[in-house]
């Protein structure tokens, strides 16, 4: 017996998988290297025992998006929220994708838009980025002449750490007024300035969507969110699961708003390391280091990248592999201080040896 047959080539795609290997230091997956504080959590924990868990949670999210809407001075009903912003592109994918409708990506960029468009069944257009990973006026002009349904922009962008400039975000929009324009800016709180979040009261064709994982500590509880027009939230109610966002990650996010201060504390911390990593990188002969926006530096190590890779997990220091998108890269996550300390002296050694 063969068994059950899957949907046609299933079985040619690898599971997307981050790999989580023993080592001092996990610097491979962008996390916060910070855990909440314990006032925080403490909070939290009596927030999520006060529950009713033998009930269903609020379908609706109304707290949560209220609270969502108030940070950034959007409209309620142009918020929603789901499990991590993977979800939440999946959902758009879901509602302006699918079969007889395309999607645009600026390579290189983050793999999971390519991976959500397979999934969905939506046709993939490439593009590329211009110098410096930027999106420009040649960029707009062939997305115009593509005509997408959807165009991705990844700003901060993964894994280059640059941020787009929101002019051309808003060019690409204007360019597009029939196609929606998601600004994945999972990686947003470490560049405010360059947010595309002031496109909303003008394009409604816009969506700029965030997560929790980054800038408040909660990868684990996975909750991202959209801000768009209330349209686009209607249509993505249309294909949510029931209940999709538990009570007990409504309840995190919301306690965790709460504490905006604390979590603004620990991003400067983190944009200090980041920037210390571009300083030493730097520094550092034939190593190439790329700007970043971002909570992570991408860099090419001399000589060969695996090599290198392997010589820092020997180390006990643990980075992502990214040949696959820009030829000898290698990215490193801005950690806690100790854990960059350990990353610099493994890679000098590495380098030396």
């Amino acid at each position: 017996m063969s068994g059950a047959e899957p949907r046609p080539g299933l079985r040619d795609v690898a599971p997307y998988i981050s790999p989580q290997l023993g080592a001092a230091a996990r610097l491979n997956t962008n996390e916060c290297p910070h855990p909440l504080p314990e006032d925080v959590a403490l909070e939290m924990a009596e927030a999520i025992r006060e529950l009713p868990l033998h009930r269903y949670p609020d379908g609706q999210l109304r707290r949560l998006r209220d609270e969502l809407a108030a940070l950034h001075g959007h409209r309620a009903d142009g918020t929603w929220a789901a499990n991590g912003s993977n979800e939440v592109l999946t959902q758009l994918l879901q509602a302006y994708g699918g079969p007889g409708r395309r999607a645009l990506t600026f390579e290189p960029t983050y793999l999971l838009h390519r991976r959500i468009c397979w999934l969905t069944n939506t046709e993939l257009v490439g593009g590329e980025l211009g110098d410096g990973f930027l999106l420009g006026s040649d960029q707009v002009e062939h997305a115009a002449a593509a005509a997408p349904d959807v165009v991705f922009v990844c700003s901060p962008n993964n894994p280059t750490g640059n941020a787009q400039p929101v002019d051309a975000i808003g060019a690409l929009a204007a360019a597009l007024p029939s196609s929606l324009v998601v600004v994945d800016e999972a990686y947003g709180e470490f560049s405010p300035r360059t947010t595309a979040l002031p496109l909303l009261a003008t394009q409604p064709n816009v969506a700029v969507v965030r997560t929790f994982s980054k800038a408040f500590a909660l990868a684990g509880a996975r909750i991202g969110y959209v801000l768009t027009a209330p349209s686009v939230v209607e249509d993505l109610q249309r294909v949510r699961l029931p209940y999709h966002l538990s009570a007990l990650a409504q309840t995190a996010g919301i306690v965790a708003l709460r504490h905006r201060r604390e979590a603004s504390d620990v991003l400067a911390a983190i944009a200090g390391q980041r920037d210390r990593l571009l300083r030493e990188l730097d520094a550092i002969d034939g190593v190439t280091v790329y700007p970043s926006d971002a909570n992570f530096v991408l860099f090419v190590p001399p000589g060969d990248p695996a090599t290198v890779w392997q010589g820092l997990l020997d180390r006990g220091v643990l980075v992502r592999d990214m040949t696959a998108v820009v030829p000898g890269a290698l990215r490193v996550t801005a950690g806690a201080e100790h854990e960059v300390d350990l990353f610099l002296k493994a890679l000098g050694e590495v380098l030396v040896r």
